[in-house]
């Protein structure tokens, strides 16, 4: 696999970071720590926005990480077609800044939940996902308070007809039905990317299953994909 140089940016409250650095190393890829007060200074092939609570979740998750300073590194370095991914929290503060459409609120019944779950990957030609087949069902786990994801229906619309929709929720046999469903998200979305194709947002943590010992692997075709797809930024 090609040798990939990637970001990571630490939020005051983020709480994924250092499982960040770990699957990036695990892939041996060059870690670039990124902290929020900071600049990007060298080019990177992918930011790597992970979970938490950044700034305590004040006001909402992510209202305020996206005034962060290095928001603007990040949103050069997509604007110039560089690969971003956002995890959890990540998700939730590429949603606030713009970068993705639609919101994430609180899970229906109003309880935090930390399980794993099953998802199915509904677009696999994009940079995230061209290592994995529309037939494998992904086992990630998920940690989170406001993971339902909403979205109106025109833009619903708008993501399925872009192909936009990159993960479900599903059952273990890949079947996608409301008992699967963690959280309330409409249509079971547990990931979209943006219409440029070099954006990501998921609510569950691939970064958690890279290793057998940690209860599976899964993970690793999302970082593979990655991998495989050879960004490079310019």
């Amino acid at each position: 696999m090609m040798t990939m140089k990637a970001a990571c940016v630490t939020f005051p409250g983020s709480n994924c970071d250092q499982d960040m650095h770990r699957a990036i190393r695990l892939m041996g890829w060059e870690l670039v720590p990124l902290w929020h007060t900071n600049s990007l200074d060298e080019q990177v092939d992918i930011i790597f926005i992970p979970g938490g609570f950044s700034y305590g979740d004040y006001l909402r998750c992510g209202a305020l990480a996206r005034f962060s300073p290095a928001m603007a590194s990040i949103r050069d370095h997509a604007s110039r077609g560089g690969l971003v991914m956002g995890i959890c929290n990540g998700f939730q503060i590429l949603c606030e800044a713009g970068f993705l459409p639609g919101a994430l609120v609180r899970n229906k019944g109003l309880h935090f939940h930390c399980t794993w779950s099953h998802l199915r990957a509904e677009n696999t030609t994009s940079p995230f996902t061209g290592s994995v087949s529309r037939e494998r069902v992904l086992r990630i786990p998920i940690a989170h308070g406001e993971g339902n994801y909403t979205i109106d229906g025109d833009g619903l619309k708008r993501l399925e007809d872009g192909n936009q929709i990159t993960f479900r929720y599903c059952a273990e046999d890949g079947r996608i039905t409301d008992e699967a469903n963690p959280n309330g998200s409409v249509s079971n979305i547990a990931g979209i990317i943006n219409d440029r194709g070099n954006i990501l947002g998921m609510m569950p943590h691939p970064e958690r299953a890279m290793e057998a010992i940690l209860g599976g692997e899964d993970g690793r075709s999302i970082f593979e994909s990655l991998a495989a797809s050879a960004p490079v930024s310019t």
